[in-house]
């Protein structure tokens, strides 16, 4: 049958060509024939445009029979005349036609085609630009990767003691190589005895309730930009952190203590990826999920004083599907509605799960636990080409400042329980206040009670910061 319908349609086009051609040649010699007249145009344009909605109607009812073909009722705009549809998509082709338009009334002017549309380069450049940088078209991305190549931590295997190849793990601290080394020598310093106080010269918070058993820096360390790249960032190619951001010395002079009462919301943890589950998510755990570490960690926060609220909002599924893609959009929205009508709060915490392959499963050692381990993640909102201009964060040092002031703490109180910092080229919603954080607790790969695990070091660390130790 597209055998038949191909054959008969190639015999209407050729009969059309035809019929304009004779059209024409008839028409030119009848008006030529008239003295002191011109040829009529408008006529010939009116016969061939008919002969060719004919054509273009016999061809669409033979290939669209279910499609109404309503002739009488179209309307066309040339010569105030009711035409065919046909006719009408005859007219709209020849009108692109540059003899066509050019033979028209040229009494509004001459057009200057000399200088393309300005916004035509921009147009370029930006396709340029999105070609280079696809990722940026959408929002999200702040998985590590499917392949666990980045930034993996210690798979399960080689998890165990506390000297267990760290690889990228525990905010670069190298355990296997750190020593017992008092305060004061070149190399981090680690110390177990329990009774020993912070130097000042280290860098991690003090606590009185919890020792320092894993790694401490001196500052000398930390204002060695290529030391702290190093040691505690995996930056990723949508993006660049480089001298002129990342100032240890900034970051540690930043003063994090929260100013007003608990008379007021002071935290917000909210997840723009709620639907992220863990391995054993299913009907006997349905609160295997980031949303249920939310409550957790509310929990151990306002055990410890602060008022918290928690946003349990779904902004990753519209009209019951998965859209990732708009969920930082929509997240906007939603914490943004919340802050204005609750300007106490100083800290917003978005809680999410990292995707990594189905054969990493990374959980560490953290005070006797098996825990799935932290990884906290800084939106910069730059390329390697410079900033992202429509993505402005005014906070995005005091982000970055906060995110590595906790990773300190948690090195040198929980070792095993981070990750590197992980930064990428988007800003993910933490411009708006300067505690913001986005934090990744394990990946679908844990289990719920592995994530469950980190929750307690992560309130401790996070009141050590708040409280300005």
């Amino acid at each position: 049958m597209n055998r038949r319908n191909s054959f008969l349609n190639r015999i209407i086009k050729n009969m059309m060509i035809a019929v304009i051609l004779i059209l024409a040649v008839f028409l030119g010699i009848k008006e030529a024939a008239e003295v002191g007249k011109k040829a009529d145009l408008s006529k010939a344009e009116s016969l061939v445009k008919e002969g060719a909605g004919f054509g273009v109607s016999y061809i669409w009812r033979h290939q669209y029979p279910a499609v109404v073909w309503d002739e009488e009722n179209s309307k066309g705009s040339i010569d105030k005349k009711n035409e065919s549809i046909g006719s009408a998509l005859f007219h709209f082709l020849v009108s692109q036609s540059p003899l066509y338009r050019y033979s028209g009334d040229t009494k509004k002017g001459d057009i200057d085609y000399e200088e393309a549309d300005p916004s035509y380069r921009g147009y370029i450049e930006s396709g340029k630009f999105y070609e280079e940088h696809g990722f940026l078209l959408y929002d999200g991305g702040e998985e590590s990767g499917e392949d666990g190549s980045v930034n993996p931590g210690i798979p399960a295997a080689n998890a165990g003691g506390e000297h267990a190849n760290a690889g990228d793990n525990s905010g670069g601290a190298d355990q296997a190589a750190a020593s017992q080394e008092p305060a004061g020598n070149t190399g981090p310093v680690k110390e177990h005895n329990s009774s020993v106080t912070k130097n000042d010269t280290l860098t991690c918070a003090s606590s009185s309730i919890w020792p320092i058993v894993g790694t401490t820096y001196l500052k000398e360390q930390l204002v060695d930009y290529d030391y702290m790249m190093k040691h505690f960032y995996s930056v990723h190619t949508s993006t660049t952190a480089g001298r002129d951001l990342m100032k240890a010395d900034q970051f540690l002079a930043e003063d994090f203590t929260l100013k007003g009462g608990n008379d007021k919301p002071q935290i917000l943890i909210y997840h723009t990826h709620s639907q992220e589950e863990y391995a054993d998510h299913g009907p006997s755990k349905p609160d295997a999920t980031v949303v249920g570490l939310g409550n957790y960690l509310t929990k151990l926060l306002t055990d410890k004083g602060y008022n918290v609220i928690h946003d349990t909002t779904v902004y990753d599924l519209q009209n019951g599907k998965l859209d990732r893609n708009k969920a930082y959009t929509y997240a906007l929205d939603g914490i943004t509605g919340i802050l204005q009508k609750n300007p106490s709060i100083e800290v917003v915490l978005d809680v999410h799960r990292d995707g990594v392959n189905e054969s990493l499963h990374m959980v560490n050692q953290v005070n006797g636990k098996p825990t799935a381990p932290l990884m906290f993640f800084n939106g910069v909102s730059q390329t390697p080409e410079g900033p992202i201009e429509y993505l402005a964060n005014p906070y995005r040092e005091q982000n970055l400042a906060f995110s590595f002031q906790m990773q300190l703490d948690a090195a040198a109180y929980f070792p095993n329980l981070t990750r590197k910092i992980y930064i990428k080229g988007l800003r993910y919603n933490q411009h708006l206040r300067a505690r913001s954080a986005l934090i990744e607790v394990g990946a679908q790969t844990n289990t719920y009670q592995e994530a469950l695990n980190a929750m307690d070091p992560l309130a401790e660390i996070l009141d050590m910061v708040l409280q300005g130790n």
